[in-house]
């Protein structure tokens, strides 16, 4: 009978995988530690943050207001030829007047059912529910509008409320280009961080080195408004109001840091 085969290695070749395996983890240990070291032992980067503020100001030269026309019918169609036939009316006065085909935009639109729920006799108790019948329709369409000649707005606006419609926001006076304005303000600030930044080095007796990092937030600016009081279904004032647009300002506020050597 042959000798049963032995599989498993010689204990020397078991000895020298135990050994290698050790050198491999205290190899990988004081690497780990290496790493540790060289974190605690970099150098600090040290830095200062300044803010700063820009202001640019301007005249606003667009007013824009928004006004809807509501109107109902026994069916869609119906409601739907008042409301279009009122609010060609207004189109026509807008152009007129020199709004831009550009300038008249619409925000909504929606057709609604109505129902009405009849009053019942109740003579017993409980009373029966009432059913909802439909009645008609409803059509409501609301426009924005932007007037270019801001001299012109308060007239406009009266106009419009003069033909009937169902209601008519206030006037609000905004900039056009406001990015231009916004990227002066921005210079701004940032030359005002950049001074800051240069006097307060002069202080500690350090350099100023390169910028680490930089946040920016854009203030607003605020709006003017006049509630067109007197303007709904059925007439407008008897004199145009004078509107005075004022100055709108747009503020940017930025945040530098710096590296200092």
């Amino acid at each position: 009978m042959s000798e049963p085969l032995n599989i498993n290695p010689p204990k020397r070749i078991q000895i020298a995988a135990i050994v290698a395996l050790s050198c491999l983890s205290l190899f990988l240990l004081v690497k780990t530690f290496g790493a540790w070291s060289d974190i605690d032992n970099a150098p600090i980067q040290n830095t200062i943050t300044v803010t700063g503020q820009g202001e640019t100001f301007a005249v606003p030269d667009i007013a824009t207001f928004t006004f809807s026309v509501t109107e109902e019918g026994k069916t869609v169609a119906e409601a739907q030829k008042k409301a279009t036939d009122k609010n060609n009316k207004v189109i026509k006065y807008l152009k007129d007047s020199g709004v831009a085909d550009k300038d008249v935009k619409t925000e909504s639109y929606y057709a609604n059912p109505k129902y009405e729920y009849p009053q019942i006799v109740c003579v017993r108790y409980p009373c029966p529910p009432s059913k909802e019948v439909l009645s008609g329709y409803e059509v409501s369409q609301t426009i924005s509008v932007k007037v270019r000649n801001t001299d012109k707005a308060g007239e406009i606006l009266s106009g419009v409320g003069a033909l009937g419609v169902s209601n008519i926001s206030g006037l609000s006076f905004t900039i056009d280009n406001e990015e231009a304005l916004k990227s002066e303000a921005r210079s701004k600030a940032i030359a005002d961080a950049r001074a800051k930044a240069d006097m307060l080095v002069s202080d500690l007796g350090v350099r100023l080195g390169k910028v680490v990092s930089f946040t920016e937030d854009t203030g607003g600016y605020p709006i003017y408004a006049m509630e067109a009081k007197g303007m709904g279904i059925g007439g407008a004032p008897d004199i145009a109001p004078n509107i005075p647009t004022g100055e709108n300002k747009i503020t940017v506020n930025v945040t530098v840091t710096y590296r200092i050597k």
